[in-house]
């Protein structure tokens, strides 16, 4: 799009003319393939290209131009640029939202004409050097604009009533008539699935852009779930697959759910600006007892639920108050400012904006995703190879956004079938399916419909042997998933390929994905003790010590999580030990984030408080460990400060009494000498 700057007070006549010329061309070309306001579009258009040959006229001429003209030409001007940027908004607007706006649109068109008849009527023709057939033209555009009236197109009124009418059987869980759906896409200009998925992108983009009132946000929503249904329907999966597969580099990274809460639409926003729970860039940030940050609205429908846990860690929480994270959200926005991504008020989301991935309650939109759902999941019972990878696919995309989508989906029935696909032999069917069912488990409810669908060995397959890094790291995503539920901790920590194949992802995986999503899962399953022993047993503890080290993407804090759990028995301390941990855990002390030296001086409390003299003297030895607890007493967070200072007093305690022999301990004076020696 060629954008132009408005003309300045002391612009020579000469540029004034050059940037008319100009301008009148762009707002020519810009008035046509209007679905919207066409009509509207194309009379102002017009009018303004019959104004070209005055323009041109005046710039070739370059006659001394008197002030009143250039008066009146600077007005026209900021009309003129007024009209283009109201034809790409009407050429850029959603269908299905313009059709509802007719009116109003169609008012700002009168009053652009109204600003433009004003302009010509102050014109002094007389005192142009220009010809008569261009004086005449001028006349004529003059005498049109001037007798102009308000036109508001019957056709969309029409249309729009025919959305209502149609949105309405719907919600008595009336399936549309094909051919009458057919034939609204078709007005609409929506003629294939991509345009469909065009249409949807811009009605979500508006929705989250638009500052609307709840029963505005409701509607909108209505229309995603109705388009979407009509997009399946009308256009089925094959050339649904044409119209998304083309996007799925820049769209497949971004959009997942993932034990980081991962989702993104245009720009791919840090884990750590996503709640966990909605899987949403967080517009209200708070902190609960143990630390995690979540949306306000999300970590307060969990509360309401009678959830006393928190959701990520497992935590039981020592009180149910929301502490704003300022800080944070301070952050967040400053991000959504660098990337034009809107930034939705705290209270509008509350309501339940219905952005990407937010969808508010409504009856038309739910009862038009069950019946999006009950068609593809037909398809997936039915089809081809080839259909059943494409609808997998829709399904991944349809199950990201919202928990109503991902109930109807389970009730659909999809989860037997997509748990089949795990099995299949091309990578991007699996790789559709196990993302699917990662982003159903999302939703409490479906767990244990997973579990009970016998997904639990197929999914580990997939986290062992998957097609694609990204299958196995999603495999590894939906595992932390479905281990939220204590009783899962238990089935799936009695599986040693899943913790194995944990710990394989866990060495092998991406920085920003694999290792964290292996991390958190791992983490998860150790907050149960009886898994403590299988995991420490597989050789996870070597690979967690070894990515402390890792400066990405916070997969250092993930795994000192992890160790802090493991080190609640007795084969954890002894592999950390065996690891030669202590000089790393020193050095996160001093340079790790907050959450980092948080962890870390408490697993090396739990190190030294059990590992006796040896696991002292050992931790001393290295350097800057005094130094770094003392500035942890007043640099570090509650918990750290606590932990420094029983660590400190530990020291001081057996400093003078190395002739003394050590307390008991779980460690062979063996292991810890060898420990020593190492420093």
């Amino acid at each position: 799009m060629t954008t132009m700057s408005p003309p300045s007070a002391i612009l020579s006549s000469q540029a004034l003319a050059n940037s008319l010329v100009v301008l009148a061309q762009q707002v020519a070309n810009c008035g046509r393939s209007q679905v919207c306001q066409k009509r509207n579009a194309a009379n102002l258009s017009r009018r303004i290209k019959l104004l070209s040959p005055l323009f041109e006229e005046v710039r070739d001429m370059n006659p001394p131009m008197p002030p009143s003209a250039l008066i009146s030409f600077r007005e026209i001007y900021h009309v003129m640029m007024k009209t283009k940027e109201m034809i790409e908004a009407c050429g850029e607007a959603s269908v299905f939202l313009s059709i509802f706006r007719n009116k109003s649109t169609s008012e700002k068109f009168e009053k652009l004409t109204g600003s433009l008849a004003d302009a010509l009527e102050i014109l002094p023709l007389d005192l142009l050097d220009i010809s008569d057939e261009v004086r005449e033209q001028v006349e004529l555009v003059k005498m049109q604009v001037q007798r102009a009236k308000l036109f508001v197109d019957s056709l969309e009124d029409a249309l729009a009533e025919e959305v209502i009418e149609l949105l309405a059987r719907v919600e008595r869980e009336e399936e549309p008539d094909t051919r009458q759906l057919q034939s609204l896409f078709a007005n609409l200009g929506l003629k294939n699935a991509r345009e469909c998925e065009k249409e949807l992108q811009k009605m979500e983009t508006q929705s989250e852009s638009d500052d609307d009132s709840e029963h505005s946000l409701a509607s909108v929503t209505n229309l995603i779930g109705f388009v979407r249904y009509g997009r399946c329907v009308l256009y089925g999966v094959t050339e649904m697959e044409d119209s998304n597969w083309s996007q799925e580099s820049s769209v497949e990274d971004s959009c997942e759910f993932s034990s980081s809460g991962r989702v993104d639409v245009i720009a791919n926003p840090p884990d750590e600006f996503r709640c966990p729970i909605s899987l949403d860039l967080m517009r209200d940030p708070v902190i609960v007892a143990s630390g995690q940050t979540y949306d306000r609205v999300s970590i307060s429908k969990w509360i309401e639920e009678n959830h006393t846990t928190c959701p990520k860690s497992g935590q039981k929480l020592g009180h149910l108050n929301l502490i704003p994270n300022y800080a944070l959200r301070s952050l967040i926005t400053q991000w959504c400012e660098d990337n034009h991504v809107p930034f939705d008020k705290p209270e509008k989301s509350s309501k339940g904006g219905a952005g990407n991935n937010q969808v508010a309650s409504s009856k038309a939109a739910l009862e038009a995703t069950k019946m999006t759902a009950s068609f593809l999941v037909g398809k997936l019972a039915t089809g081809s190879p080839e259909v059943q990878k494409q609808v997998a696919y829709e399904l991944r995309l349809l199950a990201k956004c919202g928990a109503d989508n991902r109930m109807c989906i389970a009730d659909a029935g999809a989860i037997p079938y997509l748990v089949t696909l795990l099995s299949s032999k091309d990578p991007k069917t699996q790789k559709n399916a196990v993302t699917a069912l990662l982003n159903l488990s999302i939703y409490d409810k479906n767990k244990s419909l997973i579990i009970n669908a016998g997904a639990l060995d197929p999914i580990i397959a997939v986290l062992r042997f998957g097609g694609s890094m990204e299958s196995r790291e999603n495999a590894a995503a939906t595992l932390f998933s479905l281990s939220v539920v204590d009783e899962y901790k238990i089935v799936i920590g009695k599986r040693p390929d899943a913790i194995s194949g944990l710990v394989t992802l866990l060495r092998d995986g991406t920085p920003r994905r694999g290792k964290k999503d292996a991390a958190s899962a791992l983490f998860n399953l150790a907050v149960y003790h009886g898994n403590k022993s299988p995991i420490v047993n597989s050789g996870a503890v070597a690979v967690l010590v070894s990515l402390l080290s890792e400066d990405e993407a916070g997969v250092a804090d993930d795994a000192l999580m992890v160790l802090g759990l493991v080190a609640g028995s007795t084969e954890g301390l002894t592999a950390i030990a065996e690891a030669n941990a202590i000089p790393i855990l020193v050095r996160l002390l001093r340079v790790g984030t907050p959450k980092g030296r948080e962890n870390a001086i408490a697993v090396l409390l739990v190190l030294c408080r059990s590992g006796g003299e040896k696991m002292v003297t050992a931790a001393i030895e290295c350097s800057t460990a005094v130094s770094s607890l003392c500035s942890l007493l007043t640099m570090g967070t509650p918990r750290a400060k606590r932990k420094a200072s029983s660590l400190l007093k530990l020291i001081h305690k057996r400093e003078p009494e190395h002739h003394n022999p050590p307390s008991a301990n779980f460690i062979s004076n063996a292991h810890f000498g060898q420990l020593a020696t190492r420093q």
